[in-house]
């Protein structure tokens, strides 16, 4: 089950949502390229919350390995974004996540993206294998096993 604003983002087991404001544009009047990474990442940690990874105890703690974007459309203000994430693979140490911006008042999909997180012991500065109740917690959010 999703808690997603719009139907097109029902595949995305958190969604959050945020108004585009003034000062995300850049010289060219739209939203600069780098506002969607913001957006991907305040998406990626309401997961993160939701799956109590980054109140994780033992010092674990997420960190951002990679992360990618492709850009649809333009985005202008003003406007409310949608933006979803949710896990598509459980490594050993790592998952990768997909993250969608949907425009509200375009009635569709602006950018897409994906994301490696690594689960992180921040005392040894190593990674450390994703805990058994992370999975849990994952595959119970996602309502599908990802082994």
């Amino acid at each position: 089950m999703s808690d997603s604003p719009h139907p097109l983002l029902v595949d995305y087991r958190v969604a959050i949502a945020l108004p585009v404001q003034w000062g995300d544009m850049d010289a060219m009047g739209h939203v600069n390229n780098v506002v969607f990474f913001r957006w991907f990442e305040s998406a990626r940690v309401a997961y993160l919350d939701r799956i109590q990874l980054a109140s994780s105890s033992d010092h674990l703690g997420p960190i951002l390995a990679s992360v990618k974007c492709d850009y649809r459309r333009q985005l202008n203000f003003p406007d409310t974004v949608a933006i979803g994430a949710r896990v598509t693979r459980l490594g050993r140490t790592s998952l990768s996540m997909v993250h969608a911006v949907f425009s509200i008042e375009q009635q569709a999909i602006v950018a897409e993206g994906d994301s490696t997180v690594v689960v992180f012991d921040y005392t040894t500065n190593r990674p450390e294998p994703i805990p058994p109740r992370l999975r849990e917690a994952i595959e119970r959010l996602e309502g599908r096993s990802l082994a």
